[in-house]
C-alpha cells in the first residue's frame, strides 16, 4: 500500500516546525512515519528548523539532477524536499513535510495520497513570533504577513497554534493517525 504525504503549510511564525518536532517526539520514533529534512539555501546556523544547508548553485544542481521531489523559492531562499520521499511512500510510510502552499497542487499531482494540514495563528501572534526571531525588519514582517493572507489555502485539516504547543502537537498527531491508519490511542 502506498504511503501518505502530509504537506504542512501555513504562514511564517505559525509554529509549523515546533508542532512537527513536538509531534515527532510524541510518536516516539515510530519508523512508519518519516520527517525528512529540507534542503535550504540558508546557513545551517541561521536558526529555525534543522535543515540541510546548500549553496544556491548546489541547490540548482540537486533540482536539475532529479534529487528533489518538490522545490520552491520564498523571500529569496530556495527550499526543497528530497526525492527519497518517493521511497518512503513506496514503503507505505507516512511522510510529513513542511512546504509552501505554492507547491500543494504539484504535490497532489505527483503523489497518490496527499493530505494538506494548515498550521496557523492569529496575525498578532504571527507578528510577535516573527519579531522575536530577530531576522527581519518590521517592514519585512508586514510583507510576509500580507503575502500569507493573499495566498489561497487548499487544506484538508487546520490547526490553530495560538496557545499551548502541546495541544497543537496532540491535535497534529491525531490528524496523522487518522490519515495513516496508525493506531489511535
Amino acid at each position: 500500500m502506498a504511503g501518505t504525504l502530509v504537506c504542512v503549510v501555513g504562514p511564517s511564525g505559525a509554529g509549523k516546525d515546533s508542532v512537527m518536532n513536538a509531534a515527532r517526539a510524541l510518536l516516539g520514533g515510530d519508523e512508519r512515519v518519516a520527517f525528512p529534512r529540507r534542503f535550504v539555501t540558508r546557513p545551517a546556523d541561521a536558526g529555525g528548523e534543522e535543515h540541510m544547508a546548500v549553496a544556491p548553485e548546489r541547490f540548482v544542481q540537486l533540482r536539475d539532477d532529479g534529487a528533489l521531489a518538490l522545490w520552491w523559492e520564498a523571500h529569496g531562499i530556495a527550499y526543497g524536499i528530497g526525492a527519497e520521499v518517493g521511497e518512503h511512500l513506496a514503503a507505505g510510510r507516512l511522510v510529513v513535510v513542511n512546504v509552501s502552499r505554492a507547491v500543494v497542487a504539484r504535490a497532489r499531482a505527483a503523489f497518490e495520497r496527499v493530505v494538506v494540514v494548515e498550521i496557523t495563528a492569529d496575525p498578532e501572534v504571527l507578528a510577535r513570533r516573527l519579531a522575536g526571531r530577530g531576522r527581519e525588519s518590521s517592514a519585512e514582517i508586514a510583507g510576509r504577513l500580507a503575502r500569507s493572507q493573499s495566498l489561497p489555502i487548499d487544506a484538508d485539516e487546520t490547526i490553530v497554534n495560538d496557545g499551548v504547543l502541546d495541544e497543537a502537537a496532540h491535535a497534529f498527531v491525531a490528524i496523522l493517525k487518522r490519515c495513516s491508519g496508525l493506531p489511535v490511542d
